[in-house]
């Protein structure tokens, strides 16, 4: 039995999600409406930051059937 915490693919999807997170917050950084206001900064980057978190909780709470 392992001692680490989490599995290869929990480790993976945790990389997945700070990659949609850094891809989000550039996102709306990259707006160029005032104070970002516009789609990217209001809409699509909210959506993938949210995104991001989601498989953030998920990778950490993702517990792999063990094989038999």
């Amino acid at each position: 039995m392992s001692k680490l915490p989490f599995r290869k693919r929990n480790y993976q999807l945790m990389v997945i999600g700070v990659l949609l997170l850094i891809l989000g917050f550039t996102i709306m950084s990259l707006d160029k409406d005032p104070y970002g206001f516009g789609f990217m900064g209001i809409t699509l980057s909210p959506i993938i930051v949210l995104v991001g978190f989601v498989v953030e909780i998920f990778a950490i709470l993702h517990t792999p059937k063990e094989k038999l």
